[in-house]
């Protein structure tokens, strides 16, 4: 029926006109103040098509919905128990008007407009009063945001019980609407929580395709990104669906890995694909539900728990109401058989038409008529079990809500506080009063639950864990934990692994789009495909993976490189020329053998001292050559071995050091030969400025450049050992870092300058007349030094880790042993093996 205020120009008096009225059966009681109260008690509209040329049809409503029927005499019986209470409105009886919703946001619209109007033409001074101060509406989110969005610019304040899409929070939009089971938002939550905990990754989403469904799909989706959890699919169901809409849910659900797969639907949305899922014995899915349907009676059955069993969900707290069962059994359609509803509940839970003239003609002949002796005190039907009570739970704390706050208003006063006279005219209640006090209700029930909204009018939120099981032939809803917010705002999930019947088997199901990826290998995303799905490939070179599922693979430190699975970082091979090896022995060997071959011809010298070939050699300064040259073989030795700051030092040090001394020394022997045989006069002046003591100072000074460039070198920017990562990335070579690299190549440089003077000057004098010629050997010798240094550079520089060390004693032994044999290996011969031709005369050419 709709009603609307006019005002009569005619007649100062203002009052309601009736316009139409809609035909709808209800549960009505009348009271001081009156409750209105929507329920699904039918979830199924029948389409019809209008005509538009007269009234439209009567909506028809099918498929009679037990719980929501239950829902309703909670409500009439937390009524009758509230007007029994002294303390709750003594003295102001309430009344209710009950309604069926269909389950159609359309039909709910016009059920909440019927409960507001007037029901009756009415002539009042203070214009249209509303029938109800509240409404309890509705189960369906789509539903309560129809009434919500139509009733809420009025104030009138609306409870629901069962409405939980997180949209409805809006208090912009929706400034009136409470409800008492929490919004979507912590059930997103939840379920949330539950994916990560079991570490699901690739997971399907079914929802109704209404608000409810989309806005928890939606919650849940932004709540499991967080986790890195993938959604699969998103498929969509909705009771007025055709078949083959429900075979493509089923298609895509066939057709995918998934094997988690969650369902936030109502009941009866639900329901259709439940029925094909069997039909088409999909199995080993493990099922996640949302409180619409987790503990629906309905869907309950032996026949669905053959793909369904196992479930997982959440649902608002259960609590026993035990003066609830004898109210449910004392129901009879004898007492009132206009009552709306119950004959069809009676057909159903005793299975015959009541006794009544009025409905024999029209009633389903499929059903016998009962004889009238029936009764409900010992049904063993679900419908009476009040041990368990969530959504019926939630209405009894509607009801009790709205009496709290309408005390407060019209006492002015908490319930509980001592008794007093009523402050407000309850002819005068104003929905938007209802809705103030409603607001700030905050009290404890007789079951020691704390009832109150939050500003946005939701309760705080709590849910407990239920699994599908299967107990001697049915289903059970059995409690296994418990999701519930903390002091400091988190969220904090409990639950019994080891009580869970999992439908897949006795382990935890597992849903990855790929395997987790082994130690050693790293996730690569494939294009086009979510971020769940990936493959494993192996870490690069020099980098690891020690955990499985690694996402990026880690750099070793500089100092460490990867093993060969890739899962540890080890530390590299320290490299250096060790006299272990077999070319640390052989540089070895042919060093001390140098050195060995340089002693034996100092002690064929000194013994053979007197003989023409050591004196016309100039003997002083072949010793000093001699040891020098002994220094020469010597000096390798410092280049084997872990390089030390010492080592490092002393190598470079000597080898500068000794070189320079046997350079100068056969520079030296050069500058004796050249004025020697320069000279035609034995007395001439200038062979007598070459003398011993002349000769020691040429050899002092040129050495004793090189000592000083050593000294600065040592000084400024000494040579230290160093670790070198370039040659290789699985070993490190510690070679000695020459520090200064000007005065390397300044040591390097006097050397070859000593080398090339020395060798000119000796090239100047091989043609000299003589059967001796030292000339010849000095020059030989020192082509032979500068081709060996000259060839040392690129091969040098060329040479990787260990071997630039090689190469440099190399290069030092070949240019020891070029001068040792071209400068001695004559002599030792004519003193050893020719002895006859150690004489003057031979020396001097005369023979």
């Amino acid at each position: 029926m709709q009603g609307t205020c006019w005002n009569q120009t005619a007649a100062p008096a203002s009052g309601c006109k009736l316009l139409g009225k809609f035909h709808m059966p209800g549960l009505v009681k009348e009271g001081d103040i009156m409750i209105g109260g929507i329920f699904p008690v039918f979830n199924k509209e029948i389409g019809s098509i209008a005509s538009f040329q007269g009234e439209p049809p009567e909506i028809v409503c099918a498929l009679f919905d037990l719980r929501a029927f239950r829902w309703t005499q909670m409500m009439m019986f937390a009524i009758e128990e509230i007007n029994k209470d002294d303390g709750l409105l003594p003295n102001i009886s309430l009344g209710y008007r009950i309604l069926n919703s269909c389950s159609s946001p359309t039909h709910t619209l016009r059920t909440a407009l019927t409960l507001v109007n007037t029901p009756r033409e009415v002539e009042t001074p203070s214009g249209c009063p509303p029938t109800v101060s509240a409404v309890i509406a509705e189960a369906g989110s789509s539903q309560s945001l129809a009434v919500a969005g139509t009733l809420g610019p009025f104030r009138m304040p609306i409870v629901s019980y069962f409405s939980t899409c997180a949209c409805l929070s809006n208090r912009a939009r929706f400034p009136t609407f409470f409800r008492t089971i929490p919004s979507d938002y912590f059930q997103a939550k939840a379920l949330a929580a539950l994916v990560k905990h079991f570490g699901w990754e690739w997971i399907g989403a079914i929802h109704s395709d209404n608000d409810y469904g989309r806005n928890g799909v939606l919650a849940f989706t932004q709540e499991v990104k967080k986790f890195g959890v993938c959604i699969a699919f998103v498929g969509t169901v909705l009771r007025t669906y055709p078949a083959d809409k429900i075979l493509k849910v089923v298609a895509m659900i066939e057709q995918s890995s998934v094997k988690v797969i969650l369902a936030f639907s109502a009941e009866g949305d639900f329901s259709p694909l439940m029925k094909e899922v069997v039909k088409h014995n999909i199995t080993g899915i493990q099922w996640l539900a949302s409180e619409a349907w987790i503990t629906a009676p309905q869907p309950s059955t032996p026949e669905m728990y053959q793909a369904f069993g196992g479930a997982l969900g959440f649902v608002v707290q259960k609590m026993a109401i035990p003066n609830l069962n004898p109210f449910l059994t004392a129901i009879s359609p004898y007492k009132d058989p206009n009552a709306a509803f119950v004959k069809e509940f009676w057909e159903i839970i005793v299975g015959c038409r009541p006794v009544s003239p009025e409905i024999d003609a029209s009633a389903d002949k499929t059903k016998g008529t009962c004889s009238g002796n029936e009764t409900l005190l010992n049904s063993q039907d679900v419908f009476f079990n009040v041990s368990e009570l969530r959504v019926t739970y939630n209405v009894y704390k509607a009801v009790y809500a709205i009496a709290h706050a309408l005390h407060q208003l019209v006492f002015c006063k908490a319930a509980g506080e001592e008794a007093a006279r009523p402050c407000v005219d309850i002819s005068d209640i104003q929905p938007k009063e209802v809705t103030y006090h409603l607001q700030r209700v905050k009290f404890m029930n007789k079951f020691g639950d704390y009832v109150f909204f939050d500003e946005n009018g939701d309760p705080p939120a709590s849910y407990d864990i239920i699994n599908w099981q299967l107990e001697n032939g049915q289903v059970r809803h059995v409690t296994l934990g418990h999701f519930a917010s903390s002091a400091n705002g988190e969220y904090r999930l409990s639950i019994q692994e080891e009580r869970i019947v999992w439908r897949t088997g006795k382990n935890v199901p597992t849903s990855v789009c790929s395997d987790v990826c082994k130690k050693g290998t790293r996730k690569a995303q494939m294009k086009g495909k979510p971020t769940c799905c990936f493959d494993c490939i192996p870490c690069a070179d020099g980098t690891i993976a020690n955990s499985t599922g690694a996402a990026e693979c880690t750099p070793c430190l500089q100092e460490y490189w990867s093993n060969q699975r890739k899962d540890e970082c080890v530390p590299k091979k320290i490299e250096f020329l060790t006299y272990h090896e077999p070319m640390g022995i052989a540089l070895t060997i042919v060093s001390i053998l140098g050195a060995f071959l340089s002693l034996v011809t100092v002690m064929v010298f000194i013994h053979y001292r007197e003989t023409p070939v050591i004196k016309a050699s100039n003997a002083e300064l072949s010793c000093f050559l001699l040891f020098s040259l002994f220094l020469c073989f010597l000096c390798p030795l410092t280049f084997i071995g872990r390089p030390t700051v010492w080592t490092c030092m002393l190598r470079r040090t000597t080898f500068g050091l000794t070189f320079a001394l046997c350079i100068s020394c056969i520079l030296g022997k050069t500058i004796v030969v050249v004025t020697a045989f320069k000279v035609t006069q034995p007395s001439n002046k200038v062979a007598i400025k070459f003398g011993p003591a002349q000769q020691r100072v040429i050899v002092s000074s040129c050495t004793l450049i090189q000592i000083v460039i050593c000294v600065l070198w040592l000084k400024f920017r000494p040579p230290l050992p160093d670790k070198v990562f370039r040659y290789s990335n699985k070993k490190i070579v510690l070679e000695c870092n020459t520090g200064s690299e000007v005065a390397f190549y300044a040591v390097l440089g006097y050397i070859g300058v000593l080398a090339v003077i020395s060798l000119v000057l000796a090239f100047l004098a091989r043609k000299l007349p003589d059967k001796f010629n030292e000339a010849k050997l000095i020059t030989f010798s020192m082509l032979i030094f500068c081709a060996v240094w000259i060839t040392f550079i690129p091969a040098y520089v060329s040479s990787p880790g260990k071997f630039t060390v090689a190469v440099e004693i190399f290069a030092i032994l070949s240019s020891a042993f070029g001068l040792l044999i071209c400068m001695f290996a004559p002599k030792c011969y004519i003193i050893l093996i020719k002895p006859e031709k150690n004489t003057k005369k031979h020396v001097m050419g005369k023979t």
